[in-house]
Order: C-alpha cells, then structure tokens, then sequence
C-alpha cells in the first residue's frame, strides 16, 4: 500500500502457475479492496512444461480430446464430485499437481478409476537443469518414484497419450481444407 502510494514499480513474482493452485485470488481480491491496479502475466505451466519434457502431447486423435488437470486430496479437501478415482473413470489424460508426496493413494485411486493400467510418468522440475523424470505403469511407478527419491515439485501425467498409437491429425493430411490452406486436388498436379 505505502510502495503504490509512493508511486513505486511494485512486483509480486508468484511460483508456479499463478492460476492454478496459487491462491493468487485471494491475493487479487486484497489488490482490489485497496483500488491498487494490477497486471497477471502468465508463464508455462508446469503440466505443460513437463509434457514438453518427455515429449509427449496430451491431445490426440483417437486417443484423448481432453486434459484434466487435479490433484489428490491433501490438507485442502477436494469437492466430492472431483474425487479423483471419478475423475479418472473418464479415461481422459490427467495432469495432477501436488500429488507426488501421496503417490501410493494417488495410484491406487486411479487404477479403480481407469478399470486398468494406465502408462504413467512423473517430471520433477520440469525444465530446469536438475529435472527427474521416471515412467512406468500405475502398477509400478510409485516405487520407481520412490526409488528416484522424488517427493515434491513433481507433475504426475497418466493417460494413454504416454504411449497409445493415435490416428494423424487433420490439420496437416493435404485432403484437408482449413483457414490457411486449401485442400489438395488429387486429381491436379496441385
């Protein structure tokens, strides 16, 4: 409040994606009580980062149109209808934050949720120079987690999307009409 009054350039650099997880609205909505304007500039998120470190993409024909993007039940309790077991019913991919630290309960939910076994990998740190990563199956990757003595800072990404064949997309097949391009005409030299 005293920086804003004097004018001051004021930064407050939040951890982590600042829209997930971060109580970043509560720091907003104290921002907003004091009639201080405010900037939210985003960087990658670290389900995303971590995704890009195995080299895997979450969306693929065929396989999963959809990302959900949870947590396992800690100190902060989740709504009942975001039990995890649920959620994983779908059969979408999954990015879980926060998780790693319960890897025994988190498996053990996901695998009655699935109905089967699942291609799991876990990315610690995520693009920075120090980052682990271990992957398996929800039938072993919580020890191979253990054994990686990774505990925290950690992205647990399940889903087929780790290592299902998929169908190639639309958007680079040439019979393939969109915004930018024109479909070619197989019977022209085109």
């Amino acid at each position: 409040k005293r920086a804003h009054s004097e004018d001051k350039k004021i930064v407050r650099l939040h951890t982590g994606d600042p829209a997930i997880y971060g109580a970043i609205k509560e720091q907003m909505d104290e921002l907003d009580k004091l009639n201080i304007g405010y900037k939210v500039i985003p960087g990658v998120s670290s389900f995303t980062a971590a995704a890009a470190s195995i080299k895997k993409e979450f969306t693929l024909p065929s396989v999963s149109q959809t990302v959900i993007l949870t947590r396992m039940e800690g100190r902060t309790p989740v709504p009942e209808k975001e039990d995890l077991e649920r959620l994983a019913s779908i059969g979408a991919s999954m990015a879980l934050f926060l998780s790693v630290g319960m890897i025994d309960k988190v498996t053990e939910k996901l695998r009655r949720g699935y109905g089967r076994n699942v291609p799991v990998a876990v990315i610690q740190r995520a693009t920075w120079g120090d980052e682990k990563y271990v992957s398996g199956t929800l039938d072993d990757i919580a020890e191979k987690v253990k054994e990686a003595n990774i505990t925290k800072t950690a992205q647990i990404l399940v889903g087929d999307f780790i290592d299902r064949e998929y169908e190639k997309s639309l958007l680079l097949d040439a019979g393939f009409t969109h915004e930018y391009r024109k479909a070619k005409d197989e019977n022209s030299n085109n």
